[in-house]
């Protein structure tokens, strides 16, 4: 295409988000449906993404490339394949239901707010776009503002503690990140072009370095155990629009950066990480669905949740082969859909009564039946009732988990048992627990907020009933992914770290 869609994807947003100031702040009407109006357009344009896309290659498209620091041979290079165009249709989405869903909770600097929203918009969709590495890691380290900001400005009463928690753990995992990077571009033939990077021949104690270099940075946004501490505190002191975006892309960019980065241009340590890389997720899995059970915050127990799925999703990656890694990336966005309404769904509950503590609740089919029918759809969802989305993409992981080691897939087999455990109780305790005072009376789903869940609703049956309408992108850049990472890997490195886990 001759029009630079990416770029536009990219800045749209954020000149539109610095536009809100030429708007009065008193005007809060005007700001919140200006607001809207840049977020729907961005969503119309990254339509294009999806009914152009040509699903019969592995190649980048919509591809930009312009020259931008010459002597380091740094360029301002932009692109999406199978693996990525998928994660930016969905952040235009979720800016859209955010925006939503914060108009009437969000009474205070409402302007910062919403500036802050739509620049956060923007450089996540830069993070899946850009090819270069210096560039993805200036996206990278530039989501760390506006979600800072949205957390601890907007949150919760411990905002500042998990504010700081939040920025220290990814600010640490991102500086090691950027060692990795300068290290790589010193042996790949001073480029930061992240296609030239993968085919390039690196050492295998050199792979096994950058690898844990580039680990410490998406391991924690992912985030894997045990550095996954930062996300419950982050999740429950954000306000509705930050949990959701936390959990429907944020945490999705770490596992992004495994596929994008850690895989194609570190095959061999790729392969000799495969057994830790399993072991990891498998304890996430179960650890985060036992820990589920003992949380009295309804917030909490859904960032913990999270925890466990994503084991599903980095479990799904490391199993290497083509039924694990389409199914690990399809649940990511199933994710992103299904633990988003989720929070979408607190942040209209707690809007009306607000506590959080699960206690507080009870009998909420009686006086929000509409909502409990909401809730319900997705509670069923995450624990992957077919049909839905959610089983779509753990069949398929699983399947792909017993094709390469069937002890892993039994594990994790516990993980969706301890899933459909605390959901239901969940489930249980809110909606059909004898009525408390504090939800008698309470006003039924509005028409915006009906309107914000249902594409929702829309893509849990849509991915469910018809998944290849998700999969047929991935196909062709799956295949090319893993023919890069098993065409080349070091069979005698990945027999010598297995045995030495295994023993």
């Amino acid at each position: 295409m001759s029009v630079p869609l990416l770029s536009a994807l990219i800045f749209f947003p954020i000149i539109g988000g610095f536009s809100l100031l030429i708007v009065k702040r008193e005007d809060v009407q005007a700001i919140k449906t200006m607001a809207l109006i840049i977020s729907l357009i961005e969503f119309v344009l990254a339509l294009p993404l999806f009914f152009m896309f040509d699903k019969t290659t592995y190649l980048m498209q919509f591809t930009e490339h312009h020259a931008w620091i010459p002597a380091f041979n740094i360029s301002y290079s932009l692109g999406v394949d199978g693996i990525s165009v998928l994660f930016i249709l969905l952040s235009a989405l979720i800016t859209v239901l955010s925006i939503l869903v914060s108009w009437e909770s969000i009474q205070t600097k409402v302007l910062e707010f919403f500036l802050s929203v739509l620049v956060l918009e923007g450089v996540m969709i830069g993070v899946f776009c850009a090819l270069d590495l210096f560039l993805f890691y200036i996206f990278w380290e530039a989501m760390l503002i506006p979600m800072f900001l949205i957390i601890g400005v907007w949150g919760g009463p411990n905002r500042l503690y998990a504010t700081i928690k939040f920025f220290l753990y990814t600010l640490v995992g991102s500086l090691l990140m950027l060692i990795g990077m300068i290290t790589l571009y010193m042996n790949g033939g001073h480029t930061f072009d992240i296609l030239k990077l993968a085919e390039h021949t690196y050492s295998f104690r050199l792979q096994m370095i950058l690898f844990l270099a580039f680990f410490a940075a998406f391991a924690v946004k992912v985030p894997m155990w045990p550095v996954h501490t930062w996300l419950p505190d982050a999740h429950t002191e954000a306000p509705a629009a930050g949990s959701v975006i936390l959990a429907a892309i944020l945490i999705k960019m770490g596992a992004y950066g495994f596929l994008r980065f850690s895989m194609p241009i570190l095959p061999d340590a790729t392969q000799a990480m495969m057994i830790p890389m399993i072991v990891l997720s498998l304890i996430g899995i179960v650890y985060g669905a036992i820990i589920c059970l003992a949380q009295s915050d309804l917030k909490r127990l859904i960032a913990y949740s999270s925890v466990s799925h994503m084991g599903f999703v980095t479990l799904g990656m490391y199993a290497l082969n083509t039924q694990s890694v389409e199914g690990s990336i399809l649940q990511m966005i199933n994710h992103g859909v299904v633990t988003g309404a989720l929070f979408l769904c607190i942040g209209m509950v707690y809007e009306r009564t607000h506590t959080r503590v699960i206690a507080d609740y009870g009998g909420l089919a009686t006086t929000m039946p509409v909502f409990g029918g909401f809730f319900l759809l997705f509670t069923l969802a995450a624990v992957g009732l077919p049909a839905t989305n959610g089983f779509i993409g753990e069949f398929l992981i699983l399947l792909g988990s017993f094709i390469a080691l069937p002890w892993a897939a039994f594990f994790a087999a516990t993980g969706l048992i301890l899933g459909a455990w605390y959901m239901l109780w969940l489930y249980q305790r809110v909606f059909f627990n004898p009525v408390n005072d504090k939800v008698i009376g309470l006003p039924e789903l509005n028409v915006r907020e009906i309107v914000t869940l249902l594409p929702m609703v829309v893509l849990v049956f849509w991915i469910g009933l018809y998944p290849d309408a998700m999969l047929s992108f991935m196909h062709e850049s799956v295949a090319h992914l893993l023919q890069q990472v098993n065409g080349t890997a070091g069979v005698e490195h990945v027999k010598q770290v297995t045995s030495i886990v295994l023993h």
